[in-house]
């Protein structure tokens, strides 16, 4: 292995992709404000893809400028309905809200990963899942997210899939990773590329 690894993230749903994979890696959480980073690019008009993809480098640039001569991997992931972009829900009644203003319609997830060393964006790569959420009543809502509770903020669509939050879906197209939020296909062949990774 030519040069270790970093995952931009303290995400554990992304370490744990990644921990999957065998891949050996150290983990540093990025000290950007994203918000901050976020809220020009949104004024300006940018796309959620666009977003997705300036975040994920954002990360991965703020850690190698910390961890020389490493390779960083970056990542982030937006979530659309048509033109409006949702962020983490601030609290259980914001989560409530964006469960009923996804119900019976199908919303998007952009999921960006970036490799950074010393500071040069080596590769980044966008990819997308499309996820048709069944009608939901207020009344299931409000019990679903009783049963959940705060796991529903930490995620941009106050769900799980890998928990119960599957039980809110009708029709998923995209993998696995992409909706975890850490396209790991694309990921992996990029590692071997650069010969970080045995291939």
């Amino acid at each position: 292995m030519t040069q270790k690894l970093i995952l931009a993230s303290s995400s554990p749903f992304r370490r744990m992709l990644m921990e999957n994979a065998g891949l050996s890696f150290e983990a540093h959480a990025a000290s950007i404000d994203e918000r901050a980073v976020e809220a020009p690019l949104e004024k300006a008009g940018a796309t959620p893809d666009a977003v997705a993809l300036v975040l994920a480098k954002a990360k991965a640039e703020d850690v190698s400028s910390r961890f020389p001569d490493r390779l960083v991997i970056g990542s982030d992931q937006t979530m659309s309905l048509g033109d409006r972009v949702f962020h983490k829900p601030r609290d259980m009644a914001d989560a409530a809200n964006h469960l009923q203003a996804l119900s019976g319609l199908t919303h998007r997830l952009n999921s960006a990963v970036a490799i950074v060393s010393n500071g040069v964006v080596l590769w980044q790569h966008l990819a997308h899942a499309e996820l048709t959420m069944r009608p939901l009543t207020a009344n299931f809502i409000a019990r679903h997210l009783a049963r959940v509770g705060e796991r529903a903020l930490s995620s941009v669509g106050a769900y799980q899939l890998e928990g119960e939050g599957i039980q809110l879906f009708e029709k998923i197209e995209g993998d696995y990773f992409t909706i975890l939020g850490l396209p790991m296909l694309p990921l992996l062949e990029k590692l071997r590329d650069l010969g970080a990774i045995d291939g």
